[in-house]
């Protein structure tokens, strides 16, 4: 049988080997496989991956930014006296700028990890992993530690001479000032963390006084101790072995989503040559094998060998590809963002383009909106006044004097707004029937912002305008706030009456 390479009916160049295969275990003696001793190999190496510019470098840059600028920022904005953002486990509230959210509201949680789940199918099926190439925090702060690295210990080759020469003084002092700077960054993004669960002005003065809890204290050097070993030790190794999403991308990409894709039938065979040969004349693909593409990856990946779980679609090979063709004087886009049909079927960009939108991208926006609107929807008609009825269940209903039957009542009412409330109770359902709390008699009460308060409640009939048995009523609380407006609470419950 020849051993040939299998060959592309339509391009008459060798056919892409596939993007990975299972190591299998060699049986002759007993030893492994060249699979498994490469795959252990890799486990054990240290990625050294190369600076690049380019337009989708300056994407990751100002992604960032911006992803920072808004983490680090956010907690230190104020509203309405207190901080914007706080998710206050203590008290649980969750402060959202001028929402405050109870554990009552958790389906709104519940319907944002929806909406979140959805719009990760819908970006991978139209575009691959842009959120792990962009925004994903691994991502982003492994952007940020190499980009100290680099401006350390230098590009890649030198970081590699540095890693291989002994320990002399000029490398344990790059090495201690690098890991200074990241420890900083960890400490920062760790508080920072942290300050989204704990008033962070406050945290901050505990900090410079070394007043903070014991639990305040174990949960920032866990996350600064976590942000340092992923960024700054673990990097690919947590996409390539630890994310769940690189393994379920597969069946959201199919043929016509877009991905960092090789262009095998332009690019081979491929091989090193001069400028100043044909080099088609000579048989050869567009690809001078001049492994920047590898160089550049933040996960060590060969973009030549097909679409690998591995990719995390940064981009970075692009970029270096094309300036290795821009300076040979070929055409960019050798390797690209395009999808697979335009590959096999030749398509242009715009016929690409249009294939976007494709039952399944479709159902999944059509989804999308309609969970979003509702949610939006939901958010903005939701009262801000909570009332809950609990019978006393040790008294059902029982006869006072003056001739009247009472059952008592507790009613919590939560103030989900940050303006002052004032309330007026009454009910209706039976003849006669009073209301007044069990403290002072009264129908009106107040509640704080923000706050809840819990109100026994007494409703009386006269004992011979109702047989005995069970009636059902209906609780109203009119609800004032501060700034005059006006909500209305309707509670159904029941009444007993003795016989």
């Amino acid at each position: 049988m020849s051993s040939e390479p299998p060959v592309n009916p339509t391009t008459q160049a060798p056919a892409a080997a596939p993007a990975w295969q299972p190591p299998r275990v060699s049986k002759v003696g007993g030893g492994v496989s060249p699979q498994v001793e490469k795959a252990l190999s890799d486990v054990r190496s240290k990625i050294h991956p190369r600076s690049v510019s380019g337009i989708f470098a300056r994407w990751r840059i100002a992604m960032v930014f911006v992803t920072q600028l808004i983490f680090y920022g956010l907690p230190w904005l104020q509203w309405n006296g207190r901080q914007a953002v706080l998710f206050d486990l203590a008290a649980r509230k969750f402060y959202i700028f001028g929402m405050v959210l109870w554990p009552q509201d958790v389906i709104y949680l519940a319907v944002l990890l929806v909406i979140s789940a959805f719009a990760l199918f819908l970006f991978t099926a139209m575009a691959g992993r842009l959120f792990c190439g962009y925004a994903c925090p691994q991502t982003v702060y492994t952007e940020i530690f190499m980009w100290v690295e680099r401006r350390i210990e230098g590009d890649r080759l030198a970081r590699i001479r540095l890693d291989e020469q002994p320990w002399t003084w000029r490398k344990v002092r790059l090495k201690a000032s690098k890991h200074i700077i990241w420890i900083l960054i960890a400490w920062w993004t760790g508080s920072t963390f942290i300050g989204y669960f704990a008033p962070i002005r406050e945290l901050g003065m505990g900090l410079l006084t070394w007043s903070l809890g014991p639990w305040q204290w174990f949960w920032m050097v866990f996350y600064a101790f976590a942000t340092w070993g992923n960024a700054g030790f673990m990097r690919e190794a947590v996409c390539k072995y630890m994310c769940p999403y690189a393994r379920f991308q597969s069946v959201m990409v199919d043929d016509d989503t877009f991905v960092v894709t090789y262009d095998h039938a332009r690019g081979e065979p491929r091989g090193g040559r001069s400028r100043r040969i044909d080099h088609k004349e000579a048989g050869m693909g567009d690809c001078v094998d001049c492994s920047l593409c590898v160089q550049v990856c933040p996960t060590g990946i060969d973009i030549r060998d097909g679409l690998q779980y591995m990719c995390i679609g940064c981009g970075a090979c692009v970029d270096a590809c094309d300036q290795v063709m821009e300076k040979m004087d070929y055409a960019k886009g050798l390797i690209r963002y395009t999808s697979g049909r335009a590959i096999t079927d030749g398509l242009t960009q715009n016929q690409v383009r249009k294939r976007m939108l494709r039952p399944r991208v479709l159902a999944y926006s059509l989804i999308l909106g309609l969970i979003v609107i509702g949610f939006a929807v939901s958010l903005a008609t939701r009262t801000t006044l909570r009332v809950d009825v609990i019978r006393d269940r040790g008294v059902l209903g029982r006869e006072v004097a003056g001739g009247m039957v009472e059952n008592v009542y507790r009613l919590q009412f939560i103030n989900t707004s940050e303006s002052p409330l004032s309330l007026t109770l009454s009910a209706n359902g039976l003849p006669e029937l009073s209301i007044m709390t069990a403290d002072h008699g009264a129908t009106t009460l107040n509640v704080d912002p923000a706050s809840n308060r819990l109100v026994p409640v007494v409703l009386r009939v006269p004992a011979g305008k109702v047989s005995p048995g069970l009636y059902d009523i209906e609780l109203t609380t009119v609800g004032r706030y501060g700034d005059g407006r006006e909500t209305t609470v309707v509670e159904r419950s029941s009444f007993f009456v003795p016989k």
